[in-house]
């Protein structure tokens, strides 16, 4: 609102100037689902390297898919992910899965119990000691001297130690239980039945150590529910509700040679389409091992996920499975679901090229992959890109790469726009990023002002990617067009609070057939 002038003189004013930097969302944040050996369960934890996946869930496993799938991500160029560990709790005295121990007896007992479930929790060891406590220290803290001990908790796993100082069972800020819950990566108090920490009434300090025990890995996961969880509690796939954003979703089945069940593919579809993000679906591993021709086994197989709603524009399917050495059995060859090491060469591509280059072809080569499960032709791609299965293959010099970049809608008959899996990434790539940078415009006075700060800011950022060569076309109205105006938003809408944006893009869309056409030049006849 302008300054009321009340004095002769100069006065200032800042005129906002109606710019509003809209700012790319990121490509490849990638999301893994299922089993590790220790971790927090149900929650999406951001890992930035393999190393963080070591620390926080407890790395490699023969028995843990995942671990594997998120090691060929970060390997193969990977930059960002989220891990959902799922726990699946056996029955009968195994249901709590989490390993426990009391120090001292009777009303001075502390029952501690691991942070997480896990027989990982079975090698931790508690131990309560009085060093360093005097009356000074006790003073300090508005405490008495009896009141105070130490705690030495020491995972023999992993030679991990953590220790704490100067702890307490009265109600005061080095409780106990709140000293571990913010501190601790290795334990926690132990639960009452009314879910309070079991913290007993006395001052009096627990004396001795414990040894934690009863602590288990869970049962397979084996139904579609168990992997999707609770919508209500955000269990399973819906702890990713939690995530801010995640681009790509990968989810490695619960053993080596096993398959994810159908329904856990059409939920996890589901699932990308409402969050927007992408589904890297993994070929069941009988299909190169069936006994007749293989691609009319895949071509059977991707038909029985029944993928061909408009969920499946937002996933893709990649065959065969990958032969890689694994270091937990002297380098022996084995198979793996390729989810991670695609999902790692989108994010290099993305990193490199952008979003929309089709992730596929010479330079998509697959890290750390020393063969495939089966050797796959011209033939065998011929008769199954037009389906929409996506072929790794071995080429000469070049090594294994990604040979097919269809999305499951890709199946030439059904004609879809989003066939190709770069045009379907650009385009939840420009809805996520218009979604988040025009909230601003929620509540603004509805009419042209508006309409022009909107067709400014969409168009900048339409036009910094169009310089990028996210576009096709020789020239931005070729490109690109933002439309804001009295034709897209009438006096109705007005009148019911509804501005419309009309952004329209021309997508790049993959050289999937290249032609060379050869002809000799005859001599000069003479007339």
């Amino acid at each position: 609102m302008p300054t009321a002038p009340t004095y002769p003189g100069v006065y200032i004013e800042e005129v906002p100037s109606g710019v509003r930097t809209i700012t790319g969302v990121a490509t490849s944040v990638t999301a893994f689902l299922g089993r590790a050996t220790r971790g927090p369960v149900d929650q999406a934890t951001p890992l930035f390297s393999f190393a963080d996946y070591e620390r926080m869930f407890g790395g490699l496993h023969e028995a843990r898919p995942m671990s594997y799938a998120v090691r060929d991500f970060f390997r193969n160029g990977g930059s960002q992910a989220l891990v959902v560990r799922a726990f699946k709790r056996g029955t009968g005295a195994a249901a709590r899965g989490v390993a426990a121990g009391e120090v001292g007896t009777g009303a001075v007992q502390l029952k501690l119990e691991a942070a997480n479930p896990g027989a990982w929790g079975n090698k931790l060891k508690a131990v309560v000691d009085f060093d360093g406590l005097g009356k000074i220290v006790a003073e300090n803290l508005g405490l008495a001297e009896g009141d105070l001990f130490n705690l030495k908790l020491t995972d023999e796993g992993t030679g991990r130690e953590e220790y704490f100082r100067n702890l307490t069972y009265r109600d005061h800020r080095r409780r106990v239980d709140r000293v571990l819950v913010q501190e601790s990566s290795l334990a926690r108090v132990a639960l009452k039945d009314d879910g309070q920490p079991d913290v007993p009434g006395t001052g009096l300090p627990p004396k001795g150590s414990a040894d934690f025990s009863d602590g288990n890995d869970g049962v397979v996961l084996k139904d579609a529910a168990d992997w999707e969880g609770s919508a209500q509690a955000r269990t399973g796939m819906h702890a990713l509700d939690k995530a801010d954003l995640f681009n790509l979703l990968c989810i490695p089945p619960d053993t080596r040679d096993g398959n994810v069940p159908v329904g856990v593919w059409r939920a996890a579809a589901a699932y990308c389409r409402d969050r927007r993000a992408f589904l890297i679906v993994d070929a069941d591993a009988e299909w190169a091992l069936a006994s007749g021709s293989v691609a009319e086994a895949a071509k059977t197989g991707v038909a029985e996920l029944a993928l061909t709603g408009l969920e499946a524009r937002n996933a893709a399917l990649f065959f065969p499975r990958l032969l890689q050495p694994d270091p937990l059995r002297q380098d022996q060859m084995d198979t793996f679901v390729p989810c991670g090491t695609v999902a790692g060469v989108m994010a290099r591509t993305d990193a490199q090229r952008g979003v929309w280059k089709a992730p596929a072809g010479t330079d998509a080569t697959l890290t750390g992959v020393s063969g495939l499960q089966t050797v796959l032709g011209d033939g065998e791609c011929g008769a199954l890109n037009p389906k929409g299965i996506n072929c790794l293959r071995s080429l000469p010099v070049y090594g294994k790469v990604i040979w097919g970049t269809r999305t499951l809608r890709g199946d030439d008959q059904m004609a879809d726009e989003y066939k190709y899996i770069p045009v379907r990434r650009l385009a939840l790539f420009l809805e996520e990023s218009l979604y988040r940078g025009t909230q601003w415009v929620v509540f603004e006075p509805n009419d042209e002002p508006l309409w022009a700060q909107i067709r400014l800011n969409i168009g900048a950022f339409m036009h910094s990617l169009f310089r990028q060569g996210a576009f096709q076309g020789t020239s931005p109205r070729e490109a690109y067009f933002v439309k804001c105006d009295k034709e897209t938003t009438t006096q109705d809408d007005i009148n019911r609070g509804i501005v419309n944006i009309l952004v329209g893009f021309a997508p790049l869309k993959p050289a999937e057939f290249v032609f060379i056409r050869i002809q000799q030049i005859a001599g000069q006849l003479a007339a």
